[in-house]
């Protein structure tokens, strides 16, 4: 999903907004596409928690390498932060 959000900043700047929106539903439409199913499986071994927790953890194993690679964006001291605080929702989530 960061790249259907995202990746237009950089690569449709100078394209009309619907073309951007157009183009990232598309990308978009591919992900949910997966990501549903993926869900309905989890779904039967995970709690709705566990799982948004685990879609967050996702999102930002991936969400810092595209910022900071394809995006060019500095990488900060806080995305070690945010993913502590995350390690310690999955504990929370996850503890028995």
């Amino acid at each position: 999903m960061s790249f259907a959000w995202y990746a237009h900043l950089k690569n449709l700047s100078q394209k009309p907004w619907l073309i951007a929106a157009l183009i990232s539903w598309g990308i978009a439409l591919m992900e949910y596409l997966f990501q549903v199913p993926a869900n309905r499986l989890g779904f039967t071994v995970l709690s709705l928690a566990q799982l948004k927790i685990l879609q967050e953890v996702i999102t930002l194993s991936v969400f810092v390498p595209f910022a900071v690679l394809y995006m060019h964006q500095p990488l900060k001291l806080d995305f070690l932060w945010a993913g502590l605080c995350l390690m310690g929702a999955v504990y929370f989530m996850f503890r028995t």
